[in-house]
């Protein structure tokens, strides 16, 4: 029961992390960002470059790496997003080629192998009996931090107010003088890091190979129409559920059955609420 309880925090703050970022995009810019397990994915792999081939000790590597994630989804914003925002489809179309791109370019430049990225912490621990690796703990407990800070951020500074002043109104904020292609770019840098720092936190126990953005993409994607779209608590409840009943499930019945549950709660969702649990209106 400890194994589970502890096991399926780790899952869920790792989800929470890539869903809070994918939500907020939709919650601020109105648009679903199908490029966002790229983020996740390079944020691991520019761990694995700086620590392995550049030999950048971790602990300097991994805010690199989030910085550098975090300016290439500001780039890809200015650059490919912005000039097709008023058009929901075409920024689809256009984030999803930057994903099957990025995924071809990792191909291209690093081939097919697994690699290996460094653990900021390599012992095990054991709590109540139940050994888990202090990588695990780590990816825990930064989740929890990262989503406390996010709501402190948003809710406690000039900045995080005039975020949402535009997910309410971008019209409106603009004329009140808020800058909302600036508010947009931070966003997708707040979104494109939080995804690249889950990617730097769970490589190190995870497999890193290019095709890795998928299933989080997916994840995420579950999650945010289980918690309801633009929703950032009901994408943490979300998170919970997901990673609680998958842990549930591969303990119970198999791993190879677990990425049917994200399935199963999407469906379960739209047949019963399709706005998902706080949806729309309880935005922040």
């Amino acid at each position: 029961m400890l194994q589970i309880l502890i096991y399926g925090a780790v899952s869920s703050a790792i989800y929470a992390m890539l869903a809070v970022g994918f939500t907020l995009i939709f919650g601020v810019a109105r648009i679903l960002n199908l490029a966002h397990g790229s983020f996740y994915a390079l944020g691991a792999y520019a761990a694995y470059v700086l620590t392995s081939l550049l030999k950048i000790p971790l602990f300097l590597a991994a805010p690199l790496a989030v910085l550098l994630v975090a300016g290439f989804g500001v780039v890809m914003e200015r650059f490919l997003v912005r000039p097709l925002r008023q058009s929901q489809l075409a920024v689809l179309m256009i984030t999803l080629a930057v994903s099957l791109a990025v995924e071809q370019a990792l191909f291209l430049i690093f081939g097919s192998e697994y690699r290996n990225v460094p653990s900021f912490v390599a012992e095990k621990m054991s709590i109540g009996g139940v050994d888990i690796s202090g990588q695990r703990l780590l990816a825990l407990v930064a989740g929890v931090l990262v989503l406390l800070t996010l709501w402190l951020f948003i809710q406690r500074t000039r900045l995080g107010a005039a975020i949402l002043a535009v997910s309410q109104d971008p019209e409106a904020a603009q004329y009140m003088g808020i800058p909302t292609n600036r508010i947009f770019s931070i966003v997708i840098a707040i979104s494109a890091g939080t995804a690249a720092l889950a990617g730097v936190l769970v490589s190190p126990f995870l497999t890193v190979q290019p095709s890795m953005g998928l299933l989080p993409m997916v994840k995420a994607f579950a999650i945010v129409i289980v918690g309801g779209l633009g929703s950032i608590p009901g994408s943490i409840i979300a998170s919970l559920i997901l990673g609680y009943s998958e842990t549930i499930v591969a303990y119970l019945i198999s791993t190879s059955w677990t990425e049917l549950v994200s399935l199963v709660a999407v469906v379960i969702t739209l047949m019963i609420r399709p706005s998902g649990i706080l949806g729309r209106r309880a935005a922040f």
